[in-house]
């Protein structure tokens, strides 16, 4: 379908052609066929990179040339929201009906910004859209379109319930917006149209052919029978086939399972990508080597990255910190980096696209059971869907290192069906969190309606209603049990300490330990330890690191040195290294000691941070609903603590923009230890401590200025 059919403005046409389209691939205009122009609700199930962007945007500019409404783009994950936000930003240019402005919320869960209600496409994650509805803002019922990105981690055991209950609030506002649903292939998409109440399109083709395959002794076998040889070398199957594909003028992507797996890969390949590179190539990979070491602290993770980076190869996970990632990220997607190995979390992120995907394993360690299992089939197609870049490559590669099941993996994973989504919306958990919004929302609600409200939910849809009314009972019977909520007569509402606990974002258990713990916490006496303690052995933290054997001891040491700030007396079995690393964080070790001597990289601890904040504010919060105002001060100490990486000594000085906990030190120890003092030192003086020169030292004078006065 060419774009001058389209039931657009010829200023949009003519915007689409400049970025460069002219005609739509098959899915897309299989959604404009069923109504997507027209108002009518989509689900487009379809492989990765068929064009499920541009089928937005197409919804986006039709519904906002003709309508005065709001468009939220939901993403499941921040990295994806940050994307699409650059991508939809460009539509401001746009002259149609409604000027279009762009606003992107995806963090802070207890705060709606004001700001964002001036935008008419916004973009947010799950959560915080959940958050938006449990605060009854009322620019909700303005909404008329709801595109849903990745809405198959609608059966994902942490994400699905939220996103389920977001879906289900969405479709029952007055305004009955239209819904698009962007999904990878799934076998039940049918079943999930039908409860979004969606046409369904679904495709299998995508914009550069994909052959799946299996490598096993050194012959690889793809699925329609083909053949060819790979070299066996000491560096390992999924080296020498991600070299291989190099060589051919492509680059690799190798999922491997675990972390170090992923940086022992990537260091088996650098001698052999390195031997294929230029001397101009070398060059510009040296640029990149020096910009990582220089722009981050020199842990044993970063200097490896730089040196793998030289050579042509880099590694991505969690552990890196942002900076690292970005700059592999953008470093693969220009092709100056030609292998790239990379734990599976990446497969459901950034969009980063290689000639062959290479899987090394298909086990994967589950916490849960506490040993290795098979990935689901879902989960190998969203890997394989990495394989093939639209703009460079006319075909896509994936291939499964095999063990000696060849034909096994082909049969299963290859050939086999990816598993239908199943909602986890009536779990004791979901049902906890989710039960107590729904009485916050609605007060004075019967039991009679929350059974009615959970059986429009997908659950309530492949769920049998003896089932989830049963599951309702228990959990009506905790919240009532803790004061979470109260009954008169055959109407439910929530305490203050209900809407409180909604509010903060956590699950009712959580809260409820919170407050148990604060109420008990003796006067007169600091808690920071006991705080960390409590906060790190909660549901919602995250990471949580296990301790090692080799920990212990720390744990008993520090146990020892702050047993007066214990909440509750506990041993170092109660400990995890997540509670060893925050302690040693606030109390300013380097992020090199905290990676040579507890194990966590720069990316862990800036998520931790990020987790704790929060955690300490739902602490405070709840501290100051049982009214203990002595613990406040304490608590937000400790907030700003955290989030500085400082000791107590130092909180004055970080009060002033652009001194941070490297500065703060190096100010303490030539004796500026407070406002005043900071004050007093003339310009010159401060430009010459370490860390600081001149253009600094005149930004922190006038930030001083608005701190003070």
């Amino acid at each position: 379908m060419k774009l001058e059919k389209l039931d657009l403005p010829k200023s949009s046409i003519e915007f689409l052609k400049s970025e460069g389209l002219t005609k739509l691939y098959p899915p897309q205009s299989d959604s404009v066929k069923a109504g997507l122009l027209n108002g009518k609700s989509v689900l487009v199930s379809a492989p990765t990179a068929s064009g499920k962007t541009l089928i937005a945007t197409l919804a986006i500019i039709s519904y906002l040339s003709k309508n005065k409404g709001k468009v939220i783009y939901l993403s499941p994950l921040r990295a994806l929201a940050a994307e699409k936000f650059v991508e939809f930003k460009k539509l401001e240019k746009l002259a149609i009906g409604n000027k279009i402005k762009v606003g992107i919320s995806t963090g802070d869960f207890d705060n709606v910004e004001k700001k964002l209600e001036k935008n008419n496409v916004l973009i947010l994650t799950n959560e915080k859209m959940d958050s938006i509805i449990r605060r009854g803002v009322e620019w909700i019922d303005e909404i008329g379109l709801v595109i849903s990105d990745e809405i198959h981690l609608i059966g994902d055991d942490t994400r699905g319930p939220t996103l389920e209950m977001v879906l289900t609030q969405l479709k029952r506002l007055e305004s009955k917006p239209q819904i698009l649903g962007l999904s990878a292939t799934i076998t039940n998409s049918d079943e999930l149209a039908k409860w979004l109440g969606c046409t369904l399109v679904e495709s299998t083709w995508r914009p550069v052919p994909l052959s799946e395959g299996v490598c096993d002794g050194g012959m690889v076998t793809m699925a329609d029978g083909t053949t060819f040889d790979v070299d066996n070398t000491i560096r390992g199957t999924p080296i020498d086939l991600g070299i291989q594909c190099v060589k051919q003028g492509g680059q690799s992507l190798i999922f491997a399972e675990t972390r170090a797996r992923s940086k022992s890969l990537a260091t088996k390949a650098m001698d052999g990508v390195e031997n294929l590179l230029e001397k101009k190539e070398l060059e510009e990979l040296a640029k990149i080597s020096k910009k990582i070491l220089g722009t981050n602290e020199n842990t044993d993770l970063v200097r490896t990255l730089a040196i793998l980076v030289k050579k042509g190869v880099g590694f991505h996970h969690a552990g890196l910190n942002q900076s690292c990632r970005e700059i592999i990220e953008t470093e693969f997607r220009k092709g100056t980096i030609k292998l790239l190995s990379s734990t599976p979390t990446l497969a459901a992120g950034v969009n980063l696209p290689a000639r062959r995907v290479v899987i090394s394993s298909v086990s994967r360690y589950n916490a849960q059971v506490g040993a290795n299992r098979p990935i689901s089939i879902l989960e190998y197609k969203q890997l394989c869907g990495r394989a093939g870049r639209p703009q460079f490559d006319k075909y896509g590669e994936s291939i499964i290192v095999g063990k000696g099941n060849g034909d096994e993996i082909i049969e299963h994973y290859i050939k086999g069906e990816p598993e239908p989504i199943e909602s986890k919306i009536t779990e004791d958990k979901s049902l906890r969190i989710h039960i107590l919004t729904v009485i916050v929302t609605n007060p004075g609600i019967k039991k009679g309606e929350i059974l009615d409200f959970f059986l429009q939910t997908l659950g309530g849809l492949q769920s049998r209603k003896s089932t989830i009314k049963f599951a309702i009972d228990l959990a009506l019977r905790f919240l009532s049990s803790e004061y979470l909520i109260i009954k008169k007569g055959e109407r439910h509402a929530a305490t203050e300490f209900g809407k409180k606990t909604s509010m903060l974002y956590i699950d009712p258990l959580t809260a409820t330990l919170f407050r148990d713990a604060i109420e008990n916490v003796s006067k007169k006496k600091k808690h920071t330890f006991g705080f960390l303690h409590i906060i790190t052995s909660s549901e919602e933290f995250f990471p949580k690191f296990s301790m090692r054997n080799k920990d212990y001891e720390a744990a008993s040491l520090m146990i020892e040195n702050h047993t007066s700030e214990l909440l509750e007396p506990i041993s170092e079995y109660d400990c995890s290294r997540s509670l060893l690393a925050l302690q040693s964080w606030i109390t300013e070790s380097s992020e090199t000691a905290l990676s040579d001597g507890l194990g966590i990289e720069s990316g862990d601890m800036h998520r931790m941070v990020e987790n704790a904040n929060w955690l300490i504010y739902c602490l405070r919060e709840i501290a100051k609903h049982v009214e203990r105002a002595d613990l406040l001060e304490e608590l937000e100490n400790l907030r700003r603590r955290i989030v500085y990486g400082i000791r107590e000594e130092l909180l004055e000085l970080v009060k002033v923009k652009g001194i941070g906990r490297v500065r703060a030190r190096a100010l303490f120890k030539h004796k500026i230890r407070t406002l005043d003092d900071l004050a007093k030192i003339p310009v010159n003086k401060l430009a010459e401590i370490d860390k600081i020169g001149l253009t600094l030292a005149d930004n922190i004078k006038s930030e001083l200025k608005k701190v003070r006065y």
